[in-house]
């Protein structure tokens, strides 16, 4: 049993970034198996394996995000005590890993855990959320009033509670998800009829019915974060397909789930979460000591 596997899913990405991406997870003094799923038209990024010595899976079409990864999961799910699904555009420090490691040990009712998530300047990116309804993405995406906009994404985001403390948090991004597998073999993979988007929403929400899943901002990453679904039609349209499947699959307007669970999370008082923290931060600074 090895502690961590990962998988990056390719598509037509800038080998410089990736390269970033891919020495940040191989210099980590946490080490693990990492798999390349290419669903690009060509395997021009196949050298990328040989360069760094990683399994690479060609797909030589795009079968979506979640089904990529997928492939990579079952391949380690029973080999691996955790799974990192991380994106391309991603870099982060060597201890990053090792810390969310020992976390996630000395806590087995997380399922899911997530650090502060950095743009490259160093601001905080707002990647805690609520579950969705359709009102806040029809807002978020297309309502031209921006004061009346920010409101509401803030609290959609969470902003209230603050970036800088532990949260059990029922949406976490894809960009980089630390999974505990036997957690997965519980709540299933990626729901594979998502092709691109909501499929994190979906898997965060289904480890959120057991499981934690925990914003974790005493370590963090950067993440360059292009919003892609903003600036091409074709994205906006996959966007707008998978939030129809996800509103489908949960309720529209009458989500009771999402209702009580969102509520739950709005209630974390600053006082619960120090609450929290003092239980979580004296590991760390005893292990880093």
């Amino acid at each position: 049993m090895i502690g961590l596997s990962a998988s990056i899913v390719l598509y037509k990405n800038d080998p410089a970034i990736l390269r970033k991406t891919i020495r940040s997870f191989l210099d980590s003094s946490l080490k693990g198996n990492l798999m390349l799923v290419d669903n690009s038209p060509t395997d021009e990024l196949r050298s990328l394996s040989t360069e760094f010595n990683v399994t690479y899976h060609f797909n030589g079409a795009n079968h979506g995000f979640g089904k990529a990864h997928n492939q990579a999961i079952q391949s380690f799910l029973h080999q691996a005590e955790y799974h990192l699904v991380l994106n391309p555009d991603v870099y982060f420090g060597k201890e990053v890993l090792t810390e969310l490691y020992h976390f996630m040990e000395n806590h087995p009712q997380v399922g899911l855990v997530m650090p502060k998530v950095l743009y490259p300047d160093g601001s905080v990116q707002p990647l805690c959320k609520l579950l969705p309804n359709p009102f806040i993405l029809a807002i978020r995406r297309f309502f031209p009033f921006k004061n009346m906009v920010s409101r509401i994404n803030d609290r959609y985001e969470m902003k209230s509670l603050g970036y800088d403390r532990v949260m059990n948090v029922p949406f976490l991004s894809g960009c980089f998800m630390f999974l505990r597998t036997a957690v997965l073999k519980e709540v299933g993979l990626f729901d594979e009829n998502f092709f691109l988007y909501a499929e994190d929403t979906d898997l965060s929400r289904r480890i959120h019915h057991h499981y934690k899943t925990i914003y974790y901002p005493t370590v963090a990453i950067h993440h360059l974060h292009a919003r892609g679904s903003y600036k091409d039609f074709f994205l906006t349209a996959h966007n707008l397909r998978s939030a129809a499947y996800y509103f489908n699959k949960y309720g529209w307007f009458w989500d009771a789930d999402r209702k009580r669970i969102n509520n739950a999370a709005e209630k974390q008082t600053p006082l619960a979460l120090q609450r929290v923290e003092k239980n979580v931060l004296p590991v760390f600074t005893e292990r880093l000591s």
